[in-house]
């Protein structure tokens, strides 16, 4: 292998859409060495419109259908993988919806890793009256294709600590490779830099874990 070629990195978005935290999140990944995109998948329900009116507005529709959404990532995969740097290997990485999203990518796409960042309902039905209308993808987890990386918080709601042992139960049953992390103390989006629920150590911790995996994933010969 051309030791110049390298992977690529798919950046799904949070729920509050293809904000200035996304694209840092991109930025990141290529300081790193990596070719990365990220797509805005709130981009059908509001064209043009600023992040947080396109998050409005894709949660007034219920959220990202995730068949629009597959289509969305496989577009994105197939350009990183056509990439005249690339090495083939391309992994994803999804926050908050996104990481549901990225566990559904490792269902449905050809991808070499897939990272979790606190994705709810992937194995639970979000609650009465909430907006996102999504079903829980728990019957999906035996098609799971690449391994799989979680980073959680243990004062997470959604997804709730018993909600990740389920998933950890689920794909343990179906012998899938997978690394759980947790973290007192954090709740959900202890990413987010520019929130309140900003998590320094739990977040410094997590990017090293991120760092790690994709490095095994993405660099392997």
């Amino acid at each position: 292998m051309d030791p110049g070629l390298r992977g690529g990195v798919l950046v799904i978005h949070h729920m509050p859409g293809f904000d200035r935290e996304a694209k840092e999140i991109v930025r990141r990944f290529a300081v790193d060495g990596y070719d990365a995109i990220a797509v805005n998948l709130h981009w059908r329900d509001a064209p043009g419109a600023d992040p947080d009116d396109a998050a409005a507005a894709a949660r007034a529709n219920g959220g990202v259908p995730d068949d629009r959404f597959v289509g969305d990532a496989a577009g994105a995969v197939r350009w990183l993988r056509d990439r005249p740097s690339s090495n083939g290997r391309v992994a994803t990485i999804g926050f908050c919806s996104g990481g549901r999203q990225a566990v559904l990518s490792a269902i449905e796409l050809d991808v070499q890793a897939a990272i979790d960042c606190y994705g709810a309902f992937v194995t639970a039905e979000p609650p009465a009256g909430f907006p996102i209308r999504v079903r829980p993808i728990a019957d999906r987890l035996g098609d799971v294709r690449a391994p799989l990386l979680g980073l959680f918080g243990n004062d997470d709601r959604n997804p709730s600590p018993a909600q990740v042992d389920e998933l950890a139960r689920l794909l343990r049953g179906h012998g899938k490779t997978y690394e759980f992390h947790r973290y007192d103390g954090a709740g959900h989006a202890f990413f987010s830099v520019d929130r309140p629920s900003y998590r320094v150590a739990a977040a410094l911790d997590g990017w090293q874990r991120i760092h790690t995996f994709l490095a095994t994933h993405l660099r392997a010969g």
